[in-house]
C-alpha cells in the first residue's frame, strides 16, 4: 500500500473591524489570558438567570472518561437484521419509486423496527447519541448505501430535513448531503467549512433535532468523532461562571448562511442556549444550537463586516463551550459501516483533523432527522430555521447526490 499522504492546507478568515482576537481555531493561551482579564474587570452576575437550574441531572448528564461504565452506545447489527435490511433493499428497489419514498412501510424492518424505536427513544430521553455497526458498505453499491442510511433511518426518526434548497444550480430539497475533503479540488477557493476539509471541526452543533452520519470510509490517520454532553458542559458553567449562563442565553447577531426562499436575511439575533421549563408533559430541559464559525468566519466566508462584531464575554464564552466540550467528550471510535446518531439539541460535536491516502480518503453521508413522536420542543426563535429544514418536504422533491459537493451554506460561490 502506498504511503503517500493527501494533505490541505488549513484555510483562514479575516477577521472583520472591531472584532476580539479570536478564530475558528481556539486558542488556550488567549482563553485563559480573556479569562484572567474580564475576571480582574470584575462586575460578573454571580448567579444564574432567573428561572435557570442550578444543576441538571439524568443520564444525559455524562463524562466521557466514565460514560462506557455505564452505558453502551454501540447497537451491533446481527447477521439476522443484516440479511433483513438486504431484503428491504430489494423490496424498495422493487417498487420503482424515487428515493425519497423510502419510509418505514417502503423498507420494512420486521424484527429490527422495535430496536430502532428504542434507539430513538435513547436518544431523546436516555444519553442522546448511539452508534449502529456492521453494515458492509463495500458489498453495495453507492445508490444502495444511500437507500440502506435513508431506510435504516426512518425507523429512527421518519422526517428527513432539507440540507441545501439547491442542486446543480436548480431549486432542489437535498435531504442527503457528503463530509468529504474536496480541497484538491478546483473548488478549493469556494470551501467555507471545515467539513470540506482535513482540518478539524471544532464543538458545534448542526440544525434540527437530530445529526447522524454514515462511514462509507474512513481517513488514513485521525478523524476521530467527539461528542459532548450539552448538561455537563452547563452544570459546569453554572457552577463555576454563572455569567457565562448570562452570555450564552442572551441575544446574539448570527450570521445565515442558509438563503433560501423562507429566508434571505444576512444575520438573525438570537441565543444559543435555550431554558424549557418543566410542564405536565415534559421534563425541564437546555438545548444548545451554535457553531463557531457563523461568529468568526472559516476559509472563504469570513464573518460579514456588516454584522456587529462579537463582544469579548462571547469570546470567551465561545471558548469555554469548546474547551470544556475537549474535557469531557468521548471518542465513538468511528468506523466504516458505522451510523452514528445525535440529539442535536442535548449534544455537541467535533472532528479530529485526519490525513487521507489515495486508498483510504474519509467519506461521510450526513442525514438530519426528526422524529414527531419523540421530539423536544425547538425553540420557538428557531421556527424560522425548522421551517427551512423540514416544511414543504415532499417525496418527489427529495435529492439525495450520490457523490460530494460544497453544499451552498458552506460555498462561497453560492
Amino acid at each position: 500500500m502506498s504511503t503517500t499522504t493527501m494533505t490541505s492546507t488549513v484555510l483562514t478568515a479575516l477577521a472583520p473591524p472591531g472584532q476580539p482576537d479570536i478564530s475558528y481555531h481556539p486558542d488556550y493561551e488567549k482563553y485563559q489570558a480573556r479569562i484572567a482579564r474580564r475576571l480582574q474587570e470584575g462586575n460578573l452576575p454571580k448567579s444564574i438567570p432567573e428561572g435557570f437550574p442550578e444543576k441538571l441531572t439524568g443520564d444525559l448528564v455524562w463524562e466521557g472518561q466514565t460514560v462506557a461504565d455505564t452505558y453502551n452506545w454501540t447497537y451491533v447489527l446481527s447477521s439476522e437484521h443484516l440479511a433483513e435490511i438486504d431484503r428491504a433493499v430489494t423490496y424498495f428497489k422493487g417498487l420503482g419509486k424515487p428515493l425519497g419514498a423510502i419510509s418505514q412501510e417502503t423498507f420494512p424492518l420486521p424484527t429490527l423496527h422495535a430496536e430502532l424505536r428504542r434507539l430513538s427513544a435513547e436518544l431523546h430521553t436516555g444519553h442522546g447519541f448511539f452508534v449502529l455497526r456492521g453494515l458492509k458498505v463495500d458489498d453495495h453499491s453507492r445508490e444502495e448505501n444511500v437507500i440502506i442510511y435513508a431506510g435504516v433511518s426512518a425507523h429512527v426518526a421518519p422526517q428527513r430535513g432539507r440540507q441545501d434548497h439547491k442542486f446543480n444550480g436548480e431549486k432542489a430539497d437535498v435531504v442527503l448531503t457528503h463530509i468529504k475533503d474536496l480541497t484538491s479540488s478546483s473548488t478549493n477557493g469556494l470551501i467555507g467549512s471545515p467539513a470540506y476539509t482535513t482540518d478539524k471541526q471544532v464543538f458545534h452543533t448542526d440544525s434540527g433535532d437530530i445529526v447522524s452520519l454514515m462511514a462509507l470510509e474512513t481517513s488514513a490517520d485521525g478523524g476521530a468523532s467527539k461528542l459532548a454532553s450539552t448538561w455537563r458542559v452547563y452544570n459546569e458553567i453554572a457552577s463555576t461562571r454563572p455569567d457565562l449562563i448570562h452570555t450564552l442565553s442572551e441575544d446574539w447577531d448570527m450570521e445565515v448562511f442558509e438563503k433560501s426562499d423562507i429566508s434571505d436575511k444576512p444575520y438573525t439575533k438570537r441565543p444559543l442556549l435555550f431554558h424549557f421549563p418543566a410542564t405536565d408533559t415534559k421534563p425541564e430541559r437546555i438545548a444548545l444550537q451554535y457553531a463557531r464559525r457563523y461568529f468568526v468566519g472559516f476559509g472563504a466566508l469570513p464573518r460579514n463586516p456588516q454584522i456587529p462584531p462579537i463582544t469579548e464575554a462571547q469570546a470567551e464564552a465561545l471558548d469555554t463551550l469548546h474547551f470544556l466540550g475537549d474535557k469531557f467528550c468521548v471518542n465513538t471510535d468511528f468506523q466504516k459501516g458505522d451510523i452514528q446518531y445525535i440529539n442535536n439539541l442535548a449534544i455537541f460535536h467535533a472532528r479530529d483533523g485526519f490525513t487521507d491516502t489515495p486508498e483510504k480518503r474519509r467519506h461521510l453521508l450526513r442525514l438530519w432527522l426528526r422524529d414527531p413522536e419523540n421530539a423536544w420542543e425547538s425553540p420557538k426563535v428557531l421556527d424560522w430555521r425548522w421551517d427551512q429544514l423540514y416544511k414543504n418536504i415532499t417525496p418527489e422533491s427529495q435529492v439525495f447526490p450520490l457523490e460530494p459537493y460544497i453544499r451552498s451554506a458552506s460555498n462561497k460561490g453560492r
